[in-house]
Formats: structure tokens, sequence, C-alpha cells
């Protein structure tokens, strides 16, 4: 994963929060709902207090290409690992979302047969996301034809 992958999370956790905070005002302001506050405390520790896990979750994303499989894992607490097998592999998009064009990184997402099997590597650069997107879709095609 790209180091700029961290800094498009912190960013995206800033614009919720401004968000939020903007909504909060509004309603306070407009409505004179002072309550609205105490919820909006809530939410916006939790958000910073998800936003300080920001690094060590990125560090935690990972994949390693095998003889027959792609490994994928991410996760801190909850960790989650899913080998997706060449010859099962029906699709390989690339993503680029407006904020990730602009730090020049794209998300690489697998789709098989199985709908549980919802893969996406986040924050690779756009030459190592379609390098890999054209080394999978390589050695998918071979596989299959052994089918």
């Amino acid at each position: 994963m790209s180091s700029k992958f961290i800094a498009v999370e912190f960013i995206s956790a800033a614009a919720t929060i401004l968000i939020l905070t903007a909504v909060a005002v509004f309603v306070a302001l407009v409505w004179g709902l002072v309550w609205v506050w105490l919820p909006y405390g809530v939410v916006a520790i939790v958000l910073v207090i998800t936003a300080a896990f920001i690094p060590r979750r990125v560090r935690a994303i990972g994949y390693q290409l095998r003889a027959d499989d792609l490994l994928f894992r991410r996760g801190i607490m909850w960790q989650r690992f899913v080998a997706v097998p060449y010859g099962r592999m029906q699709l390989i998009d690339i993503n680029r979302g407006p904020l990730s064009r602009a730090f020049g990184l794209a998300d690489l997402k697998f789709v098989t047969a199985s709908a549980s099997t919802g893969v996406v590597i986040n924050g690779l650069t756009d030459a190592d996301a379609e390098a890999l997107r054209d080394h999978l879709v390589a050695v998918a095609e071979s596989r299959r034809t052994g089918l």
C-alpha cells in the first residue's frame, strides 16, 4: 500500500467531521435544538479515535501472490484473510475516486462467482494497480483454460 493512502483516509475522516459539524451547527442555530451537541460530541469522539488508528489500519492491509491464488489480508482486531484462486477470478476492476485520483492512487476490486469473496485492495499507486491487474488477468486466463 502507498503511504499516500493514509493521507487520503485522514482527509476523508476530516471531511466527515466537518460535515457533521456543519449539520450540528445548522440544527442548533436554526431550530434551537441544543441537545444536538450531545450526540454530535459522541460521534465526533468516535471519529477522532477511529482516525487515530488510520495508520495502523492501513499497515494491516496487504496481499501476496502465491502459486495458485492471491492471498489478501486486512484488519487489526478482526482480521480477514481471503484466498482468491486465479482460475476463479471473473473480473478485475480498477476504481479511482476523485480524492484517490488526486493522490495518484487506485483501488483494485476482484469479482468471483462467490458473493462472499468481495476483495478490494485499496491504496495502490496507479502503476502498481495496472501492473497487478494485467498480471492477474494473464494468470487467470491461463488457469481457466485448464478447467
